[in-house]
């Protein structure tokens, strides 16, 4: 922030100088939302290349970089059909609704401890609210109606049995989420994405004492995103690809890009909840620390989906109830009986 302000004219008022950098994180960080899935996609098409014993992405630019640029272009050009039956205007609503709900999410993520520019304060989250926690999850329920309007909207029976598929999986998978979380909430006392981490600054980071909550978390989070071996809503061997079957052009992108953006989303939570989010051993680089973490993170999330087959729609219900919550509950249980005790 400091070199930002460095390069503006210092006849401005500090006021305008603080809005115009801050102006110009918040143009960075939308910039890393939108290229975020590209990378991500690169990423994954290598790594995957490389736990399965494949050459993946190299034809287009230096090692295949540029293979998802190529996607990306492909996918604005080709013809974007309309089934015979489809609710046309509900048609086009729903892939818009995914990614508004999905960039709208990482708004209240905290990625630094903010900055001191004269008398102003510019801080390291698009919206810092004091329920932080409840606003991201209801944000990111917005995404479900666009799953569920998808499907419906395409008068198609595999679209629509993935979307019913989605709803189920969504709904079963979110409470386990949420309750997974309620652990780190009355360890820190706040509800605020901020002050759970400045807690874990004062102290140590929530993935010790809730590794029961992490995993839970992690778990859950891989079903809320469709990721393998959770991916029963777009499973191509039953529905062709469910929810999604009959879009094409730049409205399938959307949806796919929507999934990348979850899946950085919830890394994003998972490394603010319960790794510290910003705080590492030189404060400066709080930006960098997050980053680094997120890597980790997002890391995981593709060697999961290259070594873990699919499961069945049963089992995956059954795991979600039976096991999931229940673990979940009595981890909230265990730790609120602890901080009363103590």
């Amino acid at each position: 922030m400091d070199y930002i302000l460095g390069l503006m004219p210092s006849a401005l008022p500090p006021w305008l100088q603080a809005f115009l950098a801050g102006t110009l994180c918040a143009v960075v960080l939308i910039t890393f939302m939108a290229l975020g899935p590209l990378l991500y996609v690169y990423a994954e098409t290598k790594l995957a290349g490389f736990f399965q014993d494949r050459i993946g992405p190299k034809r287009v630019g230096p090692h295949g970089i540029l293979q998802t640029v190529a996607d990306a272009v492909k996918l604005l050009f080709k013809e974007a059909i309309y089934p015979a039956g489809a609710d046309k205007k509900l048609f086009i609503v729903a892939p818009c609704l995914v990614v508004v709900g999905a960039f709208l999410s990482f708004a209240v993520i905290p990625f630094g401890e903010g900055w001191h520019i004269g008398d102003y304060y510019i801080s390291g989250q698009v919206a810092n609210v004091s329920i932080g926690l409840i606003l991201l999850f209801a944000l990111g329920s917005i995404g479900i109606y666009g799953f569920i309007v998808g499907g419906w909207a395409s008068d198609s029976k595999y679209s629509l049995l993935g979307s019913m598929r989605t709803c189920a999986q969504l709904v079963s998978y979110e409470v386990s989420l949420a309750l997974s979380v309620l652990g780190v909430v009355i360890m820190a006392g706040s509800l605020s994405l901020v002050e759970i981490v400045e807690e874990q600054e004062a102290n140590w980071w929530f993935a010790l004492p809730q590794f029961i909550g992490l995993l839970v978390f992690f778990i859950a989070g891989v079903a809320e995103t469709n990721r393998a071996p959770f991916d029963l809503p777009e499973a191509e061997t039953e529905l062709v690809a469910g929810y999604l079957t009959e879009y094409s052009g730049m409205r399938f992108g959307l949806f796919s890009m929507a999934e990348y953006i979850n899946m950085i989303v919830l890394s994003a939570l998972c490394v603010t909840l319960f790794f510290g989010g910003w705080v590492g051993p030189y404060e400066p680089l709080g930006p960098v620390w997050f980053l680094l973490k997120l890597l980790v993170v997002i890391f995981i999330f593709i060697w999961l989906r290259t070594t873990v087959p699919r499961l069945r729609y049963d089992q995956l219900m059954a795991f979600g109830w039976k096991v999931l919550l229940p673990v979940a509950t009595l981890n909230a249980v265990i730790t609120a009986a602890l901080v009363v005790a103590l």
